[in-house]
C-alpha cells in the first residue's frame, strides 16, 4: 500500500487515488489535478465535463513553455 505524508483531517469528505504504468502524459494530468484540487465533487464533474466540451480551459501554470494560448484562459486567471 502507498504510504501518504499526510492524512486527511476528515476522511469522510475526502478521497485518495492512485494509478500506476497509466498511458497518460504526466504534464497534463498534473495540470488537471490542480485545476479540481480543493473543488467539491459535484463542482469537479461539472467542471470537467465542460472542459471534454471545450466549452472551459485547464489553465497550464508550471509546464506552460509550447502549449499555445487560448481566449478561455483568462476565465481561469491565467494567459495560456
Amino acid at each position: 500500500m502507498v504510504k501518504y505524508a499526510k492524512e486527511p483531517d476528515n476522511g469522510t469528505k475526502s478521497c485518495k487515488a492512485r494509478g500506476s504504468d497509466l498511458r497518460v502524459h504526466f504534464k497534463n494530468t498534473r495540470e488537471s489535478a490542480m485545476a479540481i484540487r480543493k473543488m467539491s465533487l459535484n463542482v469537479a464533474k461539472k467542471y470537467l465535463e465542460d472542459v471534454v466540451e471545450h466549452k472551459r480551459a485547464i489553465p497550464f501554470r508550471r509546464f506552460c513553455g509550447g502549449i499555445g494560448r487560448t481566449a478561455q484562459a483568462k476565465n481561469e486567471g491565467s494567459s495560456n
